[in-house]
């Protein structure tokens, strides 16, 4: 089987990628996949169509333009089966903002499956409103969101909070910080009842209680405490539990410290917590997955810290850009 065939499986274009030894050999696989997938699109090759996104997927998230790809995510939300639709929905919400005018052209087939008699096909409708909702989808998807909220399926009931956190920071950047002091009260103890509830199998990941709705609660928090020094001094004590009980030996801790440290970073007067940021960010900087580093390096070059605070890195920084020097 050819590797860069439109049907070759997502694992061999993966494997061929990290077999790479230099940046220029994997810009050369790259190039023939993407070429291969033009081609599939062009065809329009429905066959394989959910394989295609899938590997763009992964090829966007190695800084690679995956636009062409937009309408393929289009079509496979408006097929009847779940496993291509679960693949259109991740697409939309990895290749697609709401910045994009190709969202308007999906605001009707989220509304047929937030209405959708399977349970799981509204869950992954609602992730990804959750995700990718502009004030014109909220506006007019808002009577299904609600008529939702009133549902006790369990996998609802947890898809549904995050869309309701979307939906809530769309609200306080449209009528402002009136609503963001009225709102970040909330935030703050829904986050403390998190992280100091007990265990729950059904919300469990990797040993870390809904990680979701962690993350979630965290950027609805960067988003009311941006530019307001009152609500950011609210929330700089849950945000220093957060930084302080979440493990760094899983992924889905690292996740939630990551958007932890995000967040420290673009509040108003918080303190002390850049420091604790900068702490973590080094501990990301010794973790031996060459991923977490470069996100770690990314982090400490857009942010503005304390520089004394960086400083006792230094070593692991300068050592981190040799390595990346040397994969370059």
């Amino acid at each position: 089987m050819n590797p860069f065939s439109s049907v070759s499986r997502l694992r061999d274009m993966i494997r061929a990628i990290r077999d790479c030894k230099t940046a220029a050999e994997e810009r050369a696989v790259v190039r023939k996949e993407c070429a291969a997938i033009r081609a599939a699109v062009d065809d329009n090759d429905q066959d394989y169509s959910h394989r295609n996104i899938a590997k763009l997927m992964f090829i966007h998230m190695l800084g690679y333009p995956t636009h062409f790809g937009q309408m393929e995510c289009l079509k496979l939300i408006a097929s009847t089966g779940f496993p291509e639709k679960r693949i259109g929905y991740l697409g939309l919400m990895l290749l697609l903002d709401e910045r994009q005018e190709v969202l308007m052209l999906v605001t009707n087939s989220l509304k047929q499956d937030l209405n959708h008699f399977n349970q799981y096909i509204v869950g992954l409708a609602l992730c990804a409103l959750g995700n990718i909702c502009s004030a014109e989808m909220a506006r007019d998807l808002a009577p299904e969101v609600e008529r939702l909220l009133q549902f006790r399926d369990p996998n609802i009931r947890k898809k549904r909070q995050s869309t309701s956190l979307g939906f809530g920071g769309l609200l306080v950047l449209e009528k402002g910080r009136i609503e963001a002091k009225k709102c970040t009260e909330s935030v703050v103890k829904a986050l403390k009842d998190i992280v100091s509830s007990p265990y729950a199998p059904e919300y469990d990941v990797s040993g870390i209680a809904d990680p979701f709705l962690h993350i979630r609660l965290l950027k609805f928090l960067r988003i009311l405490g941006q530019g307001d020094a009152d609500a950011s001094e609210r929330m700089n004590d849950i945000l220093a539990q957060v930084a302080t009980k979440t493990e760094s030996n899983k992924n889905a801790g690292n996740a939630i410290l990551y958007e932890c440290v995000e967040t420290i970073m673009s509040i108003e007067d918080s303190g002390g917590l850049r420091v604790l940021a900068v702490t973590i960010l080094g501990k990301f900087l010794s973790n031996r997955d060459n991923n977490i580093r470069y996100v770690a390096l990314n982090m400490l070059m857009k942010a503005t810290v304390d520089t004394q605070a960086v400083q006792r890195h230094r070593a692991t920084i300068l050592e981190c850009v040799k390595v990346l020097c040397r994969k370059a």
